[in-house]
Parts: structure tokens; C-alpha cells; sequence
């Protein structure tokens, strides 16, 4: 492809980078818009951080998300990796989170502080949280990697050397108001 050509596919791709690809409406009056531009470019940077956080084709990625904006980022940027994207729905016990990050194996998981639903904020790291520590009572502590999503602005436990904001990973501003 000449230079021509591809300052040709280059402008054809400008418009589309503008148009709205992701609306959420989340709790009460909280709504967010995502340009295709945008979810390009957080998906980039997820790849990235993923990939400085030793994820390799093949890899799994445990998201731990509500249905929020970085759910679908992070999928993007499992793709981009050709990385598994192992979900842990938000509604699962302590016991079954222990079951099923075992089972996935992935070094890296990604969570959020809290979420909303049915009207009430409710706890999404601090079980994730007694999930792996209650693995690694059973098992051996595992060398993991916890990226979290800053939704509710509540505080939250936090171990040092394996949990990090996702929002400073990836050099974006924090969504939580």
C-alpha cells in the first residue's frame, strides 16, 4: 500500500473513530459515552499493561466486573493479546470465586471496588479478596495481579505489590465520581 493509500484508509477511519460506540447508563443519573476513538485507545492501553503484567497468547484474564464500560475494554484487550478471558460473574459466592480462579489459573484479575444494582452499592473486591485468600490458605499463595476498576469511590482493602488502580495502569482519569 502506498503512503497515498493509506492516508486515504486513514481519513476514511477518522469519522468513524467519533461516532459513539458504548453508552452505559449505570446508577441513578450516571451515564457514559465511549467513541469507537476512545475504546480503541483504552483497549491499547490495557493490552499494554496486560502484556507488562507477563500476559502471552494463550494466557487467561480473569474479569471480575459488573456490566460497566471496562468489562467490554477488557475484552478488547484480551483479544488484541489473543488472551483467554476468563469471566467470574459478579454474583458469585466466596466459594465459588475460590473454584473458579483456581480453575482459571490467571495471574491477572480484574475487579471492581463496588458496584451498583438493585438500588445499593454492593461489595465486588472485598470478595474477591477473601476468594484468594482463602486459596491460597488451601494452595500456596499464587503470584497474582489485581487490577481494579475505581466505580464507587469507597474505600477498599488493598494488598501492596499485587493490587493496583487500573485507571493509574493505564494512564486514564478514574471513572468514579
Amino acid at each position: 500500500m502506498t503512503s497515498e493509500h493509506a492516508d486515504d484508509a486513514r481519513e476514511a477511519q477518522e469519522p468513524e473513530a467519533s461516532r459513539i460506540a458504548l453508552t452505559w447508563s449505570g446508577e441513578p443519573g450516571r451515564q457514559e459515552e465511549l467513541t469507537h476513538g476512545m475504546l480503541l485507545d483504552q483497549a491499547e492501553r490495557a493490552a499494554v499493561v496486560l502484556r507488562r503484567l507477563g500476559v502471552r497468547a494463550g494466557d487467561r484474564v480473569a474479569v471480575h466486573l459488573p456490566l460497566v464500560p471496562e468489562s467490554v475494554i477488557a475484552t478488547l484487550a484480551c483479544g488484541r493479546l489473543d488472551a483467554i478471558r476468563a469471566t467470574l460473574p459478579v454474583s458469585l459466592t466466596v466459594p465459588e470465586l475460590v473454584a473458579r480462579t483456581r480453575e482459571s489459573s490467571a495471574r491477572v484479575l480484574i475487579t471492581a471496588d463496588a458496584a451498583f444494582w438493585d438500588g445499593a452499592v454492593r461489595p465486588v473486591k472485598p470478595l474477591l479478596d477473601h476468594a484468594l485468600a482463602r486459596s491460597a490458605a488451601a494452595d500456596g499463595a499464587m503470584d497474582r495481579t489485581v487490577l481494579v476498576v475505581n466505580r464507587c469511590s469507597r474505600p477498599v482493602s488493598w494488598k501492596p505489590g499485587r493490587d493496583m488502580w487500573w485507571h493509574e495502569a493505564l494512564g486514564v482519569p478514574s471513572a468514579a465520581h
